[in-house]
């Protein structure tokens, strides 16, 4: 007679993959990260387009009122923008180093646009610019100048794309690549053999005899 032990081993609950905070965690500062730059950009772009100074060149009888633009005082924060949304569809199609590569580049992007916003606050080189082209006068120069907030708008939207390249230095590793599955690895392809042709169909002889092969082999 066989006896069963009392003390026959329980199967214990496997421990859950320690894999799941780390996929949660990465779609989670993947999608901060696309917020992040994407607003940033949106609003660089936009801001670079208002008023960043306004002034008055004097004239016989009286004062013409000035204003320029952010995109009259510089056009880098636009483009520097416009890089940082290459870089941020880029940081998908990469992997390993090549995707820190492209996140310092994103980074960068964001930082730079928000010095040269900073940088060209003043406007003042620009109005000065633009009154001896309004006046005909190459020695004029604006007065009274005030200054509006877009500049610093604008920086702020550099600011915001800088902390989207952080985020993907910081945890870039996490997060998903571009599929491999449609990449061509070079490898020969397998062709299929064609098909053999059917007596019955007069095409079919026609495209074999094309082709160089004997229509009656298998028969």
């Amino acid at each position: 007679m066989e006896y069963v032990s009392a003390a026959t081993p329980v199967p214990l609950p496997l421990p859950r993959s320690e894999t799941a905070p780390a996929a949660s965690t990465g779609r989670r500062s993947l999608a901060a990260a696309l917020l992040l730059g994407a607003l940033g950009a949106a609003v660089v772009l936009l801001a670079s387009g208002r008023t960043w100074a306004e002034g008055a060149a004097v004239v016989p009888g009286g004062a013409l009122p000035l204003d320029v633009e952010g995109q009259d005082v510089t056009g880098a924060p636009a483009a520097l923008a416009i890089v940082g949304l290459a870089a941020l569809v880029a940081v998908f199609a990469v992997r390993r180093a090549g995707r820190l590569l492209v996140a310092g580049l994103l980074a960068l992007s964001g930082a730079g646009a928000a010095v040269t916003a900073l940088l060209g606050a003043s406007g003042g080189a620009a109005l000065d610019e633009k009154a001896a082209e309004m006046t005909g006068d190459a020695a004029a120069t604006a007065g009274s100048l005030t200054h509006t907030a877009w500049p610093y708008v604008t920086a702020a939207g550099g600011l915001l794309i800088l902390a989207a390249g952080l985020l993907a230095l910081w945890c870039g590793r996490n997060w998903p690549a571009m599929s491999g599955r449609y990449e061509r690895d070079g490898s020969p392809r397998a062709r299929k053999a064609p098909a053999a042709p059917d007596p019955d169909r007069p095409e079919d002889l026609w495209k074999a005899l094309d082709r160089g092969e004997d229509p009656t082999r298998d028969a």
